[in-house]
Formats: C-alpha cells, sequence, structure tokens
C-alpha cells in the first residue's frame, strides 16, 4: 500500500500527517523539525510514495536534507497551496494543514517549486547582506542630514568624499559633535563591509561560467550577472530562454472570463530582487 504525507513545517517543530492511497488518514504527530528525525518518522510507514512541504524560510534545509537521506519530498508553491488548504477546512490548525497537505501529496494537485542549490543560496545571502548593509547606510546618512539640520547646518546631498567632510564640520558644532562621531564611526563600517561584499560577488562572478557571459551585455554587471544565475540556478529546468521573463514577472497580467479578456500591467511574480536589478540595467 501506498502511503503519502504532509510536512507543515516551524523553526521547533513539524505537524506530519500520512495517508494511504485511499486518502485515510493514518497518523498525525509532530517531529523535530529535522531531517534526520523527520526521515525517520517517514521510514515507518515506508513506502512513502511522496511527501509535500510547503515553501518558507526552513523548506530549502529540509527539502535538500531529506532528499540526501533517500525521501521522495516535493516542495509546493504556498500561496497556491493556501487556496487548496483553505477550501478542505474551514479552521486553520496545523494537523488540519499537514492532512490537507498530503492529501495534496496524494492527488498531485500542487505546483512544485524548484529547490535551488546551497551554492545558488549562498550567492544569494551574499546579495541580500549587501543590500541590508546600503539600506543601512542610507538611513544612517539621512538620520545625520537629520541632526544636522536641527542645529540649523545642512550638509547637502551626495555620500561620497566631499559629503564625510561636509559632515565633519558638523562634528565641531557645540552639542552635535558627539552624536555625529558616533555615527560617522558606524557608518565608516558600513561602507568598510560593503566593499567587502562588492569583494565577494567580484569572486563569485569571475569563477561563473555563466555570470562572465551576463556580464558581456551592455549594462550587467557583477551584481546583476550573480543574482540572476543564482535565481535560475539550473537552466535547464526552462523549455525556452522567453520562459525567464515569465518566472521573475516581466511578462503582462492577462485576464479572461467569456466576452472579458484584458490585459494589464507585469505580473511582478518571482525574485524582485533580481527584477529590480535587471530593470535598473
Amino acid at each position: 500500500m501506498k502511503h503519502y504525507a504532509g510536512l507543515d513545517l516551524s523553526m521547533e517543530s513539524t505537524q506530519v500527517c500520512i495517508v494511504g492511497e485511499n486518502g485515510r488518514k493514518l497518523v498525525s504527530e509532530k517531529v523535530e523539525s529535522t531531517p534526520e528525525a523527520l526521515a525517520a518518522m517517514l521510514e515507518r510507514y515506508c513506502p512513502i510514495e511522496r511527501a509535500v512541504l510547503e515553501t518558507g524560510r526552513m523548506s530549502p534545509a529540509i527539502c535538500l536534507g531529506l532528499r540526501e537521506l533517500g525521501v521522495a519530498v516535493v516542495c509546493i508553491d504556498a500561496r497556491q497551496a493556501h487556496q487548496s488548504l483553505k477550501a478542505m477546512k474551514a479552521n486553520k490548525t496545523d494537523p488540519h494543514d499537514a492532512a490537507g497537505l498530503a492529501q495534496l501529496a496524494r492527488t498531485g494537485f500542487y505546483k512544485e517549486v524548484h529547490v535551488k542549490s546551497p551554492a545558488a543560496h549562498g550567492v544569494r545571502s551574499v546579495i541580500t547582506a549587501r543590500s541590508h548593509l546600503v539600506e543601512a547606510r542610507v538611513r544612517l546618512d539621512n538620520m545625520i542630514r537629520g541632526l544636522c539640520a536641527t542645529f540649523g547646518y545642512r550638509p547637502g546631498a551626495g555620500q561620497g568624499k566631499a559629503f564625510l567632510e561636509r559632515i565633519m564640520q558638523a562634528a565641531h558644532i557645540p552639542g552635535l559633535g558627539d552624536a555625529i562621531t558616533s555615527l560617522l564611526a558606524v557608518r565608516a563600517e558600513l561602507v568598510e563591509q560593503i566593499k567587502e561584499m562588492d569583494r565577494r560577488l567580484r569572486i563569485i562572478t569571475s569563477q561563473s561560467q555563466a555570470c562572465e557571459i551576463l556580464m558581456t551585455i551592455p549594462g550587467v554587471g557583477v551584481q546583476t550577472s550573480a543574482a540572476f544565475a543564482a535565481a535560475v540556478d539550473e537552466a535547464g529546468r526552462f523549455r525556452q530562454s522567453r520562459d525567464a521573463g515569465a518566472y521573475f514577472g516581466l511578462v503582462p497580467r492577462r485576464h479572461q472570463s467569456g466576452e472579458l479578456d484584458w490585459t494589464g500591467r507585469i505580473s511582478k511574480q518571482g525574485d524582485g530582487t533580481v527584477r529590480k536589478l535587471l530593470y535598473e540595467a
């Protein structure tokens, strides 16, 4: 008899529900959220034809870990799953979600999501870290301008050497100097870490043939090529190159119903960071 499992993940524990091929529930229990613990629990009900979990923070590590342990696990689109689970049960609980996911695993009514490799996630983590560092520096610059304005000093626009020189002049203003000195010290460290992230991205792109090819396109640099290559991860999963446009939400929305048929703006589905970088390029 074939068995199907639904895994409702959370940070500490995972609700697991296993159903038979007739849809009847066999077991529902909580298990520690580690690949080893989940694989051990599922092994008791072999053969597990398919296990299903939703996209989320824990999904990549759990999914890749279970696959390494020989579990046939599928990661599915959480937005689509939400609509199906909502239709199955009136009340949202972990056991209900796990049971619903198990039924989706049994029927095959789901949209599978590609789980990126650890290498791709590593590149994305560098890009994300750099983005947050830049945002922190911008917020810090705006804070410095606001403090200076309170004391009647206007450092003006910019972020380079000239801007810093103008800010340093504010350090001599009574009541403002201590705050400015501390903020500038933090800003200097942020700038150094941003440069370190840039250095790491240059190393990553220099070792990637895909990034080297992408950077031959006018306007595409280190960050854009690295983000695009990491998001695609495996080019073979696209049947044709134009599918990448839809994957990153760069195709128009369409709504058709009877005589109604309209085309809207781009769908903005998929990776927003890559879409933003492509637009800027």
